[in-house]
């Protein structure tokens, strides 16, 4: 049976850590920061996890990662 094909640009945004949950970056950080808190900049530098509900659709977009 041939490979399953990963979407490139999931695969560009998500990465699995050891224990299997799926880690994303935040939203809003790109641009109009000027108006931003300095904490909630600060916090959006972290990574965060995937909802337990979205898991299921990710996993079949980077089935190898």
């Amino acid at each position: 049976m041939p490979k399953i094909k990963s979407n490139s640009g999931a695969r560009k945004r998500f990465k699995k850590t050891a224990g299997g949950k799926i880690r994303r970056r935040h939203a809003y950080k790109s641009h109009l920061l000027a108006h931003k808190a300095r904490k909630r900049k600060r916090n959006l530098r972290k990574a965060g996890l995937i909802d337990p509900s979205d898991r299921k659709n990710v996993e079949r977009l980077i089935p190898y990662k």
